[in-house]
């Protein structure tokens, strides 16, 4: 069965849907959309398909679209194809406050749609090999820094990228968070370019999260300390390294290095999940609920650095 998909959106991050879709077997590039004529005109051209201006043309054309359009239209834009049971998958933040999210959400039960969140890490096959050796994380540190991004801005750094890591950590503690502290300065925008976040667990998990777009080097890790074990994932180059404490003849030592990982394009990853997802009518990996779950604690942060500020 071929799934017919549009893309709504093909700026900085939707030019990547067109691309992995147009090649991704079983799926049919439908058309894209974007509000910029000669944009929309290039990205069509270059992966044989149809251009539009206005996302209602792929009504009835489409069994699922992917929306990479600023946050803001999020809602506007899913709710019209979720109602019309049309499948979705809307990049992160999925929408701008909860009650949208929640919207959504209850759009895609009542027209049995699939609604997927684009947290792209979650597909990263580095997380996918650590989660298999994580076992009672008690302290996580992540570094995510970025120079200053050619993209929409319409959102802080907490819901622009520091949010990938909040919805990695949520998958991978099975706690309630019990506090929060942090804070966030506004740099080279009017809303906060740099942050540092503590994210205490119901389970006494602790992570602690710093996210920059304005630095002069990129850097994505995160780094898992449990009993006995310390896990690293650096994200982009996709290596995962485990050291344990072995007691042999009773003289502690630390053992360990890099864990195999079979390197592959997250969001290709994620396309290929949400298309099955809308093939087979199963959940996704990341559906809204888990997108919701992320958005809420990100909303959580941002009021805590706005009260601190």
């Amino acid at each position: 069965m071929t799934i017919r998909i549009g893309v709504i959106g093909v700026g900085y991050l939707g030019k990547h849907h067109a691309r992995i879709l147009s090649a991704l077997p079983g799926v049919q590039l439908v058309g894209v959309v974007d509000k910029n004529l000669g944009r929309v005109t290039e990205i069509a051209s270059e992966y044989g398909t149809r251009a539009s201006m206005d996302p209602r043309e792929l009504m009835g054309k489409v069994d699922a679209v992917t929306i990479a359009v600023p946050t803001e239209l999020h809602h506007e834009v899913a709710l019209s194809f979720l109602s019309a049971g049309i499948s979705v998958l809307v990049e992160k933040p999925m929408a701008r406050d909860l009650d949208e999210a929640e919207g959504m959400i209850a759009a895609a039960r009542r027209a049995g749609a699939i609604l997927a969140v684009g947290h792209t890490e979650r597909f990263n096959p580095a997380v996918a090999v650590a989660r298999e050796h994580l076992t009672e994380p008690r302290f996580i540190e992540v570094h995510r820094l970025g120079v200053f991004p050619e993209r929409s801005l319409d959102i802080d750094v907490v819901l622009d990228v520091m949010i990938h890591d909040l919805d990695v950590i949520l998958s991978l503690v099975n706690s309630d968070v019990e506090s929060i502290d942090g804070v966030g300065v506004p740099v080279l925008t009017k809303r906060v370019d740099i942050a540092n976040v503590r994210v205490k667990f119901k389970n006494g998990c602790l992570a602690n999260l710093t996210a920059s777009r304005i630095s002069r080097d990129r850097v994505r890790k995160i780094r898992f300390f449990q009993p006995e074990a310390y896990l690293s994932i650096d994200y982009a180059e996709q290596k995962v390294e485990k050291f344990t404490l072995s007691r042999l003849l009773g003289i502690p030592r630390i053992e360990g290095g890099s864990i195999p990982v079979t390197k592959e394009e997250p969001l290709a990853r994620e396309l290929a999940d949400f298309a099955d997802a809308v093939r087979t009518k199963r959940p996704p990996l990341v559906d809204g609920e888990q997108g919701k779950r992320a958005l809420a604690l990100a909303k959580a942060i941002t009021d805590k650095i706005a009260a601190t500020s």
